[in-house]
């Protein structure tokens, strides 16, 4: 169904005042820069000189019109579900055999994070692939996020999402379709499979919640792992304790106090980019700084969409919603939709099949050696591989 004639479907394209670019201007030029302590590099925080550039860049260089053309040229759409605007683009592919997809994004990311893989999933025979593995795509902004926030009431924790998005597939007339995501669009994707299994044909994750070694592995679960599962079972519960002491500190503020820290982030558009540049530095497969791994300009139209929207503050509560919701702190109900887990070394956590298996229904599983969170803004062709690999794979189990 061409969604321009689905009911309460609108076309929307991405267009800001120049007052609101203006102002961006005027507070990076009044910034009120802190202090720093020398020589301790990323280990505090962002660092200083790093940043200064960055802002530079985003002042002198940066060209957020590009940006918008560049993003409108994908077809865009707003609709309301559940009390909410929920923005997406629909790029069909040419090929009318097309498999229809929903990718989610996650935070600190965006629909910005697909911008590499949108052309040759839906249009694989111009990027040298197989037709057959064509995809018509819709990627949304989680209700909160962006273009879609922000929000007006509480309780968009992840599993509302996830209906809204089935909502939304069956407004698009999409009866049957795969799921994609990473972050929280993993969380949103999971669920999408695990409550419509009759709609969603297969699940493609870089990220599985709850599928990393949670408390310390015993001498018996070890024993009965292969050598090799054994060593990423420690190492998985490595990560997760070195998680726990130096990179949690922005999940407790965002599942307490989202409103206290909204305040800053929407009235510094230097905050807001630290906020988010930090993360891209730790969750990547970077070395020295986020550029390392993602392209600077697509990590500030990524920061752009939450300056422009203010939705700092929305786009945390969702960290608020999950860690209030009566599910919280119980194992995940088990998934019979087929799953495959794309396994990128610099993930934040180390994923184990066995534990992932547990609760869902691995059909693939592939380890890559080098990416980080943002699989899709650093290793798009890696990404793109595996997805078409696992719906192929679909396909041809009938």
């Amino acid at each position: 169904m061409n969604p321009t004639e689905s009911p309460g479907v609108h076309p929307f394209r991405v267009d800001f005042p120049q007052r609101d670019l203006d102002d961006l201007h005027r507070r990076l030029d009044a910034t009120r820069w802190p202090d720093e302590l020398p020589g301790v590099g990323w280990a505090y925080g962002v660092p200083k000189a790093y940043l200064q550039d960055l802002v530079h860049h985003w002042r002198h260089a940066y060209d957020w019109r590009a940006a918008e053309k560049r993003l409108n040229t994908w077809p865009q759409f707003t609709t309301e579900i559940d009390g909410a605007r929920v923005h997406f683009a629909h790029i069909r592919s040419p090929e009318p055999g097309a498999t229809p997809l929903i990718m989610t994004h996650g935070w600190p990311g965006s629909i910005v994070e697909f911008t590499d893989v949108v052309g040759p999933l839906t249009d694989p025979r111009a990027h040298g692939g197989d037709p057959a593995d064509a995809f018509h795509l819709v990627v949304p902004s989680i209700p909160g996020f962006g273009l879609s926030g922000p929000t007006r009431d509480t309780g968009w924790e992840f599993t509302r999402v996830a209906a809204a998005f089935a909502t939304l597939m069956d407004r698009l007339g999409y009866r049957r379709y795969g799921a994609q995501g990473g972050d929280w669009g993993g969380a949103v994707s999971r669920e999408l499979g695990r409550a419509h299994p009759d709609r969603v044909t297969g699940v493609h994750l870089n990220l599985l919640p709850g599928s990393s070694a949670v408390t310390e592995p015993t001498a018996g679960e070890l024993a009965a792992l292969s050598p090799y599962e054994r060593e990423r079972t420690l190492r998985s519960w490595r990560r997760g304790q070195e998680w726990n002491r130096e990179e949690a500190g922005y999940a407790a503020i965002q599942a307490t106090r989202p409103q206290t820290l909204a305040y800053a982030l929407t009235d510094s558009p230097v905050g807001q980019l630290a906020w988010i540049a930090e993360k891209f530095m730790r969750w990547t497969d970077s070395r020295e700084c986020p550029e390392d791994a993602v392209d600077r300009d697509l990590l500030l139209t990524n920061v752009m969409l939450y300056w422009l929207t203010g939705t700092a503050g929305s786009s945390a509560r969702i960290y608020y919603e999950r860690a209030h919701a009566a599910y919280w702190g119980s194992p995940p109900e088990p998934s019979t939709a087929p799953t495959a887990l794309a396994v990128f070394p610099e993930e934040n956590f180390v994923a184990l099949r066995h534990v992932a298996e547990r609760a869902d229904t691995v059909v693939r599983w592939t380890e890559f050696d080098r990416g980080g969170h943002f699989a899709a803004m650093e290793e798009p062709d890696l990404l793109v591989g595996d997805i078409r690999a696992f719906f192929r794979q679909l396909r041809a189990a009938g």
